[in-house]
C-alpha cells in the first residue's frame, strides 16, 4: 500500500508541476499582451490623427512626409476606416477573399466592433469617420502561446511518463519472472523429497486420512511450483471442464479455511462444458480472488460463485459478504503494490488480472461493491 501511495503522489506532483508552468506562462503572457494592447491603442490614436491631417490637408508641406510615414509604418495592426453609415472607406492589414471582398470587409468590421470602441475622426459636426482596429498578429500569438506551451508540456510529460512506466513495467516483469522461476527451482527439490517421505509414512502404517491430506497438500505445492515456472512464458491453453476446475478449487479452499466461511456454487453450464485455459494458472485466479474475499470478510461470511454464459463469453461471478471496496479505490485494486492490509504486498489481484488478461485474453473487474460485499466478474472466451 505504501509503494502504491508513493507512486500515486509522484504522479500528482508531476501533474501539479505541469499545471504550475502553464498557469505561470498564462499569467505572464497575458500581462505582456495587455501592455501591448495599451501601446497599440496609443499607436492607433496617433495613426487616426495622421489620417485626419492627411484627409483634411491640415499639415504643412514638411509634415506630409511624416504623416505618410506614420500611416505606412503600420504593417501589423488591422484597420478599417468607415463613414458614419459603416461604409468602408479604407482598410489595411486585412486579408480579404478575392471572390467577395465586400462581404469579407463587413465580417471583419463586425469583429472589430466587438473588440474595441472606434476612434472618431471628425471633419465637422455632421461629418465624421469611424476608425476601427483589431489585435495585431503579435498579440494574437501571445494569447495562444501559453496554451500551446501548456499542451507541449503536457505532451512531453505524457510521453516521458509513458516511456518511464513502460520501462519500469518491463524491469518489474523481468524481476518477477526471475524471482518466480528461481522460487519454482528452489521448491522443486524439497517437494520431490516430501513425496519420498510420504511413501515411507505409508510403509510405517501412518493414519491413511492424514497421508491422503498430506499428499493432497504436496500435490498443491507441486501445482504452485508449476504456476511459478509458467510466469514469463506463454502457457499452453487446453480444453478443461470448467465446473470441475472451479468445484475442485473451492473444495480445496473449503478444507483449509475457517469453518465460519461458507461457500456456495451455482453453475448454469453443463458439466461437460469446456473452455480453453491453463488450469494451474486459472485455479490461481480463483484462489486469489477468494482469499481476497476472506480477508475482506475478516474470516467470517459467505462466498457465492455463479458460473454462466454471457453471449460468447464464460462468466464467473465471485461475490463475498465483506466490507466492500470504496469507489475511489476500485480502479486501483488490480495495481501492483495496492493493499488494504498493513503487511500486504498487493500482488494477489494484480497476478489474477495478468493471468486473465495477458494469458487468457479475458477480463476481470469489480462488478459491484458496497458495504454489504463485493462481486468480482471473470470473463473468458468460450470459443
Amino acid at each position: 500500500m505504501q509503494l502504491y501511495n508513493r507512486t500515486k503522489w509522484w504522479k500528482f506532483f508531476l501533474i501539479l508541476g505541469a499545471c504550475g508552468i502553464g498557469i505561470f506562462s498564462l499569467i505572464y503572457t497575458s500581462r505582456l499582451a495587455n501592455e501591448l494592447k495599451v501601446e497599440e491603442q496609443k499607436k492607433m490614436e496617433t495613426w487616426s490623427l495622421a489620417y485626419n491631417m492627411l484627409i483634411n490637408d491640415t499639415g504643412s508641406s514638411n509634415d506630409i512626409g511624416l504623416i505618410l510615414q506614420i500611416i505606412e509604418d503600420n504593417t501589423t495592426i488591422p484597420i478599417i476606416v468607415s463613414d458614419k453609415n459603416d461604409k468602408v472607406k479604407e482598410h489595411r492589414n486585412i486579408k480579404l477573399h478575392a471572390d467577395n471582398q465586400d462581404e469579407s470587409q463587413r465580417k471583419e468590421l463586425t469583429k472589430m466592433k466587438k473588440k474595441y470602441q472606434p476612434i472618431i475622426i471628425k471633419y465637422s459636426e455632421e461629418d465624421y469617420d469611424l476608425f476601427y482596429y483589431g489585435n495585431s498578429i503579435l498579440i494574437t500569438e501571445l494569447k495562444w502561446f501559453p496554451i500551446i506551451q501548456l499542451l507541449v508540456v503536457c505532451v512531453f510529460i505524457l510521453v516521458a511518463y509513458s516511456a518511464f512506466s513502460a520501462s519500469r513495467r518491463w524491469e518489474q516483469d523481468q524481476v518477477w519472472v526471475g524471482m518466480a522461476r528461481e522460487t519454482a527451482h528452489q521448491l522443486g527439490t524439497p517437494a520431490s523429497s516430501l513425496l519420498g517421505w510420504m511413501d515411507i509414512f505409508e510403509m510405517k502404517n501412518a493414519n491413511p486420512e492424514y497421508v491422503k491430506e498430506m499428499r493432497y497438500d504436496i500435490k498443491r505445492l507441486l501445482t504452485i511450483i508449476a504456476r511459478f515456472s509458467k510466469i514469463g512464458s506463454q502457457p499452453e491453453l487446453s480444453p478443461e471442464l470448467i465446473n470441475e476446475v472451479v468445484f475442485q478449487m473451492i473444495d480445496y479452499l473449503r478444507n483449509r479455511t475457517s469453518k465460519l466461511v461458507k461457500y456456495s456454487i451455482k453453475s448454469d453450464v453443463p458439466n461437460d462444458f469446456t473452455v480453453k485455459i491453463s488450469r494451474p494458472l486459472f485455479e490461481w485466479v480463483i484462489e486469489n480472488i477468494c482469499k481476497n474475499a476472506i480477508d475482506a470478510m475478516e474470516g467470517e461470511g459467505s462466498i457465492n460463485i455463479h458460473i454462466f454464459k454471457q453471449k460468447d463469453k464464460l462468466a464467473i461471478d465471485i461475490a463475498d459478504t465483506g466490507k466492500g471496496i470504496a469507489r475511489n479505490k476500485q480502479k486501483s485494486v488490480f495495481k501492483p503494490g495496492f493493499s488494504t492490509k498493513v503487511a500486504g504486498w498487493g500482488l494477489g489481484l494484480s497476478l489474477a488480472k495478468r493471468i486473465v488478461v495477458q494469458y487468457h485474453k479475458g477480463k476481470v473487474f469489480i462488478l459491484s461493491s458496497s458495504g454489504k460485499g463485493t462481486t468480482f466478474r471473470i470473463l473468458i472466451s468460450c470459443v
